[in-house]
């Protein structure tokens, strides 16, 4: 980035200006729904089938939780990035974090401070891959 006030954006570099700030702070609001959507999705999906499986629970159990695994993959369609691999990368610190919350306000084991520690760094590595000023 330039000294003169440059930030890239949508993969160019842009001055900035009280409109780019709004559309970046627009693009990873909207994002965040999306991850969070994906997340939902997924842990609930895939927690039918540790329900079934190791709970004990009927199959029946499966039927919505195949339903929240297609949200997740839709969800996860819906990032603003042009390569589905960066997005997929991205996704892992909020799945991380998501999976902690579930940890905790689902089955009442509240997360360590190890726990907490690992989520940021995934976390701050999530947004490093999603918003980092790209080249080409």
């Amino acid at each position: 980035m330039e000294s003169r006030g440059d930030v890239f954006l949508n993969g160019a570099l842009r001055e900035v200006t009280s409109e780019s700030v709004e559309l970046l702070c627009f693009r990873a609001m909207k994002d965040l729904v999306w991850y969070l959507l994906a997340a939902a999705g997924e842990i609930g999906g895939c927690f039918s089938f540790w329900a079934w499986q190791r709970m004990q629970k009927s199959p029946l159990w499966t039927i919505p939780g195949v339903g929240a695994l297609i949200l997740f993959a839709l969800a996860l369609t819906r990032i603003d990035t042009s390569h589905a691999g960066r997005a997929f990368a991205a996704y892992g610190g909020i799945y991380i974090l998501a999976s902690l919350l579930w940890l905790w306000g689902v089955e009442n084991t509240r997360p360590d401070h190890w726990d907490m520690l690992g989520a940021g760094v995934c976390l701050t590595g999530a947004g490093i891959i999603l918003f980092g000023p790209r080249h080409g």
